[in-house]
């Protein structure tokens, strides 16, 4: 899709995302939104295309470090619960509680009993969290492999993609078709009624932002909360001020 098409679009449906923003916070609605999938699927740029034009007050993106040693003796899922969304808010995970299910699993950093109990016990953990009043929608981004080695390698020399080139990305590059089978598994053990797997298509990643905004607007009963007229009132008359000469250091004017 070409640029101007998308702005064309994501500009109405941006719109719709402050009026979903004002209704969660009148009705102190508490929404969780999952973004999973593979490297490079396009994660960061559906959640910039969510974010960007709403409160961060509101909307909070979560996007976790690897466990701290005192983490690591925790309840696997305490540091997740902990940025939870009051009411009125919305979190945004950038990867998840399903590390567990994906790259905890194909990299060997958790064993198969913790992943065995994890896939066992997250569809009653998810339930208990929608039972409780939580909206848990959970998407997954899908790019085939040919399309993901593309963009892998173009954050090789690109210095503004080489931070998301990882080492982990590098170590997991040769396990692609392992990911599938984690992924396999995980839908058929986590995929429920009350907290469904949505698979988003990334291969055109700019229209996969604009399905998922969509397909989550639809998802969700919200209208916008009738505005008062705003009404500017006059300026103050500039009276005895003077405009000083700022003591401060100017940034020197290039561009």
């Amino acid at each position: 899709m070409k640029r101007k098409q998308y702005d064309k679009l994501l500009k109405p449906l941006q719109g719709e995302l402050v009026a979903l923003q004002e209704w969660v916070k009148a009705s102190g609605t508490r929404l969780v939104v999952v973004f999973e999938g593979r490297d490079s699927a396009g994660k960061g740029g559906v959640i910039d295309a969510l974010t960007e034009r709403v409160s961060p007050r509101v909307f909070r993106t979560v996007a976790l470090p690897t466990p701290t040693e005192k983490e690591k003796t925790q309840l696997y899922m305490q540091r997740y619960l902990a940025h939870f969304p009051a009411a009125g808010e919305v979190t945004v995970f950038d990867r998840s509680w399903y590390n567990r299910a994906g790259v905890e699993r194909v990299m060997g950093f958790a064993t198969s009993e913790q992943v065995d109990e994890f896939l066992a016990t997250t569809p009653a953990v998810e339930k208990y969290l929608v039972d409780a009043g939580i909206i848990l929608v959970k998407y997954w981004l899908e790019v085939g492999e040919t399309e993901q080695e593309e963009r892998l390698r173009a954050r090789v020399d690109d210095p503004r993609k080489t931070w998301k080139l990882s080492d982990i990305d590098v170590q997991s590059f040769g396990k692609y078709y392992e990911y599938s089978r984690a992924r396999d598994a995980m839908f058929a053990a986590t995929h429920t009624d009350w907290a469904p797997w949505y698979v988003v298509d990334s291969t055109d990643q700019r229209r996969a932002r604009l399905n998922a905004i969509t397909h989550l607007l639809s998802l969700l009963p919200y209208s916008a909360p009738p505005r008062e007229p705003v009404v500017f009132g006059e300026r103050q008359p500039v009276g005895d001020y003077v405009e000083p000469r700022l003591n401060a250091v100017r940034v020197p004017e290039v561009h």
